[in-house]
């Protein structure tokens, strides 16, 4: 499921552009969208906006796939706010990350959780992304949050694959555990995971979605192949500050404007170039999804 990005035009959303990448993600085999997160410039939206981007891909999902709202803040109130405002607007579930700037306690972590999800009509993804949050829920914290009958996944954004079967071992079997990091996305399931919230789908969401069916399937040769095609797109992606290359790949795709918002600055020469040779290696049609399972081979 693509973390998907904002596209912007002259410092607007481009709701055009959204609109066709919504409808392309849903073509080419996502099975969610989670929009408003790290990837769509979400601290840069304003409530109107975020309003609009969250409007949108419910409108453009038409129940065909669920759209998870980007709701945390590093406010507990404003937090059940925006959860309850995603659901007024159609969104299927809502993704809160971990407070940032305020680096809470276990304890602290704890009751944040637990407020928001005691508070919330909508079914609760936990983000944990220490890099930026600058607090980490370690495992046996998720494990407690786990309990809550509105907290049903995790975005793990670690890179610590040891973490998921230690989370398994200590949750029920319906715990949806995702990976936030595409580089890993193979071995995390391999470990328990059961999906990935993907930088990388937003460019070439066929390969991604093929390469998430070929893991839960099992089918870990087909998987493999299709994250060697996918690896120096992974990389090319985070060359600068997320996300400026991923917006100037799909300008390149003609999907939308590589605009971004301050802080976040346009990609780099040696971004758009290394972006340039990995889209090079993917041909249109298996970025599209139409042939991607052939083309691994």
């Amino acid at each position: 499921m693509p973390a998907l990005v904002t596209p912007f035009r002259d410092g607007a959303v481009d709701r055009a552009a959204l609109d066709a990448l919504i409808a392309w993600q849903i073509d080419a085999g996502s099975s969610a969208l989670v929009l408003a997160g790290t990837t769509g410039e979400a601290p840069t939206l304003s409530a109107a906006e975020w309003d609009t981007v969250i409007a949108a891909g419910v409108a453009g999902a038409a129940g065909a796939v669920p759209i998870v709202a980007g709701c945390g803040t590093n406010s507990t109130a404003g937090t059940i706010d925006r959860v309850a405002r995603a659901a007024d607007l159609g969104a299927d579930a809502a993704m809160v990350v971990t407070p940032y700037y305020s680096k809470p306690s276990r304890g602290g972590l704890l009751a944040h959780f637990r407020a928001v999800a005691d508070a919330s009509p909508l079914p609760i993804m936990v983000y944990n992304i220490p890099g930026r949050s600058a607090a980490d829920i370690d495992v046996e914290t998720l494990a407690e949050l786990a309990a809550h009958e509105r907290i049903v996944a995790v975005k793990d954004a670690t890179g610590d694959l040891a973490r998921v079967a230690r989370l398994r071992l200590l949750t029920d079997p319906g715990f949806v555990q995702l990976s936030g990091e595409d580089p890993t996305a193979v071995g995390f399931n391999a470990m328990g995971g059961q999906g990935c919230v993907s930088v990388t789908a937003n460019v070439a969401p066929g390969l991604c979605a093929a390469l998430q069916r070929a893991a839960l399937a099992g089918d870990y040769g087909t998987a493999r192949r299709l994250q060697d095609r996918l690896t120096p797109l992974h990389r090319a992606l985070f060359l600068d500050a997320s996300p400026g290359p991923t917006k100037y790949a799909l300008e390149r795709l003609g999907r939308c404007r590589a605009e971004v918002r301050l802080p976040i600055t346009p990609a780099g020469v040696a971004a758009r170039a290394a972006v340039d040779a990995a889209l090079a290696a993917l041909d249109a049609d298996t970025i599209d999804g139409k042939r991607q399972e052939a083309g691994s081979a």
